[in-house]
């Protein structure tokens, strides 16, 4: 088996700048409240400056997957904004209120996106790992013919459940496409591939970053207040994956 592919993903042009060399880029915004659907103008600033495959995530709100009428019909309108803004594909998770894949809601939405006048992937994300039963959502998931699905094995890092992941990839069989992705590190890849034998990987490889040198301490600033500092990816750790995948 070759390298696997590469997907990296980002919130920015900076990032995707510092993702240069891998094969293909997950656009989101909040990575700290596990991504969320980014803005038009940080997709289309993205798309014209890389040519990289582009999948951008399309989730309204933190929290669960459960999503009420309204913001349902915000992800669908979100949709046709992402693929207008030159998206290469679509990333979503719907769930019930049991925690099982929603058919009828992801149903409509795969309708919607082969229905776009290009082919463009369609990504189930980590809503998956928390379903009760990963194999009937795998076959919930094929029915519905989604490319692939994004997933840690149902723990919390992919490594963890490297086991369940390995499982996964035999029972698609070729039918869709396994993406481990969480914790992912330059340190632990090469052995999760070999655990897994996945043929990708997706990893946010992070770290701290200062905007300024002042304080913000004194003034709340939502759940996260403290120094003037966020999280950009890497170019370090992206180029020493790359290497640990050769």
């Amino acid at each position: 088996m070759g390298r696997p592919v590469v997907e990296i993903c980002i919130e920015s042009v900076d990032d995707a700048r510092a993702a240069a060399g891998v094969d293909r880029l997950e656009l989101c915004q909040a990575l700290a409240v596990g991504g969320l659907t980014p803005s038009i103008g940080v997709q289309k600033a993205v798309r014209e400056f890389t040519k990289v495959p582009l999948m951008t995530m399309i989730r309204p709100r933190p929290g669960g997957f459960c999503y009420s009428e309204t913001e349902y019909s915000v992800m669908r309108r979100d949709i046709d904004a992402a693929v207008e803004a030159g998206s290469d594909g679509i990333v979503f998770g719907i769930l019930n209120e049991s925690g099982e894949v929603d058919i009828a809601r992801s149903r409509q939405i795969v309708r919607q996106i082969r229905s776009c006048d290009r082919p463009l992937d369609i990504v189930f994300h980590r809503a998956f790992d928390f379903t009760p039963d990963p194999f009937e959502s795998l076959n919930r998931l094929i029915d519905l013919a989604v490319t692939r699905v994004l997933t840690s094995g149902q723990q919390p890092t992919a490594i963890g459940g490297a086991a369940l992941i390995r499982t996964l990839v035999e029972r698609a069989a070729g039918r869709i496409q396994i993406l481990p992705g969480g914790g992912i590190r330059p340190d632990n890849v090469r052995a999760l591939v070999n655990q897994t034998g996945c043929d990708q990987v997706h990893a946010a490889l992070r770290a701290p970053v200062a905007d300024t040198r002042i304080s913000l301490r004194h003034i709340p600033l939502g759940v996260t207040s403290g120094d003037a500092s966020m999280t950009a990816t890497d170019k370090a750790l992206v180029q020493s994956l790359l290497s640990a995948v050769e």
